[in-house]
């Protein structure tokens, strides 16, 4: 086994559009026949009850940039998602709360025309990553279908990955590598297949390991690196999943709002958003030697005040002097009049009274550590409609009337 996973790191680099098992689920045929007849700019249906203006046809998305950088959603429902850090159970929760995904078991979009926006860290302290990534691209597909859309950003626990850096990865996260190159390689290494079935393959593949842990009870260390090998071969610049993660922006403008994982400075917005997330993509591809960019884009991905680790917005300012919080909310403010925007949203730095906003509501800060690998709680998402926003934290509250909450 250990021979079949090295000779993977030099087999995946060839793509071989082969047809899957036998055994492969219809509904990810079906999701990959939709896949590839979707446009960005595709002409969608008639609303539905999930959005704010069912009474007639409402104009297209436009995505500019690659990665997506710069998103024009007109008369869109936006709702947001802060990190998820590897809890399936976690996810699907928020993911129902916001209205966007069936109670049924069956993972089906019913945001219709909504527009979902997940603010990365996936990734580590979780056992379920893959399948929730595979999860996120099976919606977006759906929602595609249907008027909407789903975008991710790229977090820090995203980008140390991709840097090796495998601090944080659950036990359980490292077997779940080793089961998806498996079950890659059962696709022939078709990746988009490969990929958006995995959230169906997931749980057999996490049973029938389970049911083998008396088996590799002995070889717990084999067994562990055949997991780090695994999420080597899947997380090195120019692996399969760093390039799936390449598809991503880390910072996403839609509209009139700004999206990112940690958060967005002047000097980011000097340096051209587009060129962060590019520069970013590269690297997550293995094509950073092209162009003269840096190996690692340091303003996004290194230090305390890069995009996806700066915690200035996000930390509890309890302890600071007037003054202090003059100045971010100066800081702050440049940002937005830089970028365009009216506010920003972003993730990071876990709210332990939930998900909120300061500084005139400019600033709205939606990492509740859900996951039980980070505080356990209770999911909450962030619904946008009208550039009014308002946290919510049931199902039953989706369905009360709107309202601004302000926490200054």
């Amino acid at each position: 086994m250990m021979q079949s996973l090295m000779a993977s790191l030099v087999s995946l680099k060839c793509w071989l559009p082969l047809e899957p098992p036998s055994s492969s689920v219809s509904r990810s045929r079906k999701l990959i026949d939709a896949l590839s007849s979707n446009h960005q700019t595709a002409t969608p249906p008639h609303n539905n009850n999930n959005n704010n203006n069912s009474s007639s046809l409402i104009k297209p998305i436009v995505v500019n940039g690659n990665p997506p950088t710069f998103v024009s959603a007109p008369a869109r429902r936006i709702v947001a998602v802060g990190d998820l850090h590897g809890d399936l159970d976690k996810t699907r929760s928020a993911l129902e709360i916001a209205g966007v995904l069936s109670s049924d078991g069956q993972d089906t979009w019913i945001g219709g025309e909504t527009v979902l926006v997940q603010l990365g860290d996936i990734l580590d302290r979780g056992e379920d990553e893959i399948a929730i990534l595979s999860l996120l691209r099976s919606l977006d597909i759906q929602a595609k279908a249907n008027g909407g859309a789903v975008f991710q950003v790229n977090g820090n626990h995203e980008t140390m990955n991709v840097e090796g850096d495998f601090r944080y990865v659950d036990s359980g996260a490292f077997d779940e590598c080793t089961d998806f190159l498996e079950h890659l390689e059962e696709y022939e290494y078709n990746w988009d297949e490969a990929f958006v079935s995995w959230i169906d393959a997931s749980e057999k593949r996490k049973q029938e390991r389970k049911m083998s842990q008396s088996y590799w009870g002995p070889w717990k260390l084999v067994k562990r690196q055949k997991g780090v090998i695994a999420r080597s071969v899947l997380l090195r610049p120019g692996g399969p999943l760093a390039s799936e993660l390449a598809r991503h922006a880390v910072v996403l403008k839609i509209d009139d709002w700004v999206f990112c994982h940690g958060g967005l400075l002047p000097h980011h917005v000097s340096y051209g958003i587009e060129r962060i997330n590019r520069e970013v993509s590269l690297w997550m591809r293995g094509l950073c030697d092209m162009d003269g960019y840096s190996e690692i884009p340091f303003l996004a991905t290194r230090g305390y005040d890069s995009v996806v680790w700066n915690r200035l917005y996000s930390r509890d300012i309890s302890d600071l002097y007037e003054y202090q919080i003059d100045q971010i909310e100066s800081i702050l403010e440049e940002t937005l009049q830089a970028v365009g925007g009216r506010r920003m949203v972003v993730g990071h730095t876990p709210q332990p009274l939930g998900a909120n906003c300061k500084f005139n509501c400019n600033i709205w800060r939606i990492d509740v550590g859900m996951s039980r690998g980070v505080l356990d709680s209770r999911p909450e998402i962030l619904e946008i409609i009208d550039n009014e926003a308002r946290v919510i934290r049931s199902k039953r509250e989706r369905f009360s009337e709107l309202q601004v909450v302000d926490y200054i």
